[in-house]
């Protein structure tokens, strides 16, 4: 069953008298959202002069990443990422997991990361303590002299026509202050989910899409779920594994029968995978068994919780979607939580550690951008005269994880209709099939929100609109 996107009460209206809203700031660059596309975007464009303010609905900076507990470490890929990774290992945040801390763990079936290696493998799994993360990006924000809101929601924009595009002259927010208005002269869409674009009239595309070929899909389009990452702490790894293996149970398929038949296991939770072969998004669309990876400290893992694919919710464009979803994977956390600790050796003394504060959107709006990134510019290896970096080579979902050598036109951070605004992030212009676990990963989003910082400031510099400059050079990490 499908969950309507507009509920009963909007088709009534209700008549708001017109208001004067106060002007608070004035900015150069106006962000809207501090995930690591906006925070790296405000916090450059910061460095580079010009007068910054970014809005966050969360208290930190780093979204999905920090508030959202995914905590992911990567090798620095150079600029503000390489500047993140170094941070958080100097301020002791960075966990590694190896074979000699986590024995038998890699082929591990109920690893997140690690399932596809083979047994006795060398792994690094590498994570960040998100809350001291967090703080930190927090930090080198006011210390770029960013003027960062937090617990900031935006509301709406203010849009002016012109001969061609048209211009946003201000974003509308709320906080703990009430209503107010933030203008600026650039603005940058870090939100995620494209929705500073979509309510300035950029045209887009909703979330979803279908299966590639061989994947036993039903032909409905749906988004790739957004998923609720939590942890638990205190799991005796090893009391686990000698369960797997003396059991004969490495999936927990006999633990998962047993709690059902007892009750203890409610509709959705372990629900089976699509059949078929070559299935997009395989690990967020079937939930079959306890899926976690080390996390923080010994003893702590992250653990993934995903709307049901079946459910196709919007939860970009519609509250009521968000907040079922809210509901409804909080209830699997606690679900499973009980499962573990009364069906599962290792997870006895275990107890939940947190639980992230919003569900991810892993498959938003997608802006109609100058050019529309596509997986055929993918496959055809198309390099860009106005390319943002040199050649990447990265692995397609879609196509079971083919390798291809591109680069991204700078065309695709500018929206259609719009003058003044650049794209970051997953609010890039991409289609479905490439944003989705390619282009939308910690290192890409974060050197993307640089990018457009970087844009934003020479345009202020040069007194000049986002599409006015000419990009020929490919960002390198010293701008």
């Amino acid at each position: 069953m499908a969950i309507s996107q507009n509920s009963q009460q909007a088709s009534q209206t209700i008549s708001v008298p017109a208001t004067d809203l106060g002007l608070a700031y004035q900015a150069d660059i106006v962000v809207v959202g501090a995930g690591p596309a906006g925070f790296a975007a405000a916090l450059k464009a910061a460095r580079m002069g010009a007068k910054v303010v970014v809005v966050e609905k969360l208290d930190m900076p780093g979204g999905v990443h920090t508030s959202g507990l995914q905590g992911h470490a990567a090798e620095g890929i150079g600029g503000i990422h390489s500047e993140l990774m170094e941070r958080f290992a100097d301020h002791g945040y960075i966990y590694r997991a190896d074979a000699s801390t986590h024995a038998d763990w890699a082929g591990n079936p109920l690893s997140h990361y690690e399932r596809r290696k083979e047994p006795g493998d060398d792994f690094i799994r590498l994570s960040f303590n998100a809350e001291g993360s967090g703080s930190v990006m927090s930090q080198m924000l006011h210390e770029a002299g960013v003027t960062a809101l937090y617990d900031t929601r935006y509301v709406d924009c203010i849009v002016e026509d012109g001969a061609g595009d048209a211009a946003i002259s201000a974003i509308i927010v709320e906080n703990n202050s009430g209503r107010f208005a933030i203008s600026g002269r650039i603005f940058i869409d870090g939100s995620g989910t494209g929705m500073l674009a979509a309510s300035a009239g950029v045209p887009y595309v909703s979330g979803g899409g279908g299966q590639p070929e061989g994947a036993d899909w039903d032909g409905v389009a749906r988004p790739v779920p957004g998923g609720l990452l939590w942890t638990m702490h205190g799991v005796d790894l090893p009391a686990l594994i000698r369960h797997q293996e003396q059991a004969k149970d490495p999936l927990l398929e006999k633990a998962i029968a047993e709690a059902r038949a007892a009750g203890d296991i409610p509709e959705g939770l372990y629900r089976p995978a699509m059949k078929g072969k070559n299935v997009y998004a395989s690990m967020y669309i079937g939930h079959p068994t306890l899926d976690m990876s080390p996390m923080a400290a010994p003893g702590t893992y992250c653990l993934w919780q995903n709307v049901p694919y079946e459910l196709g919710l919007h939860m970009d464009e519609s509250g009521e979607d968000n907040s079922f979803a809210m509901r409804l994977l909080r209830g699997y956390v606690d679900a499973e939580a009980r499962f573990l600790k009364k069906y599962v050796p290792g997870f006895e003394q275990a107890t939940i550690g947190n639980v992230g504060r919003y569900v991810g959107v892993r498959d938003g709006r997608h802006p109609i951008g100058e050019h529309v990134f596509s997986l055929e510019d993918a496959r055809a290896g198309r390099v860009f005269r106005d390319a943002v970096t040199e050649p990447m080579v990265k692995p397609f979902y879609w196509d079971e994880f083919a390798r291809y050598t591109f680069t991204v036109p700078y065309r695709s951070f500018l929206p259609k209709k719009v003058g003044n605004l650049l794209l970051s992030g997953a609010s890039l212009s991409f289609t479905y099939e490439t944003i989705f676990m390619v282009m939308r990963n910690f290192p890409w989003s974060t050197l993307t929100g640089e990018i457009a910082g970087f844009a934003a400031a020479q345009c202020i510099e040069k007194r000049i609109g986002p599409k006015e400059l000419e990009w020929t050079v490919p960002y390198g990490p010293g701008g």
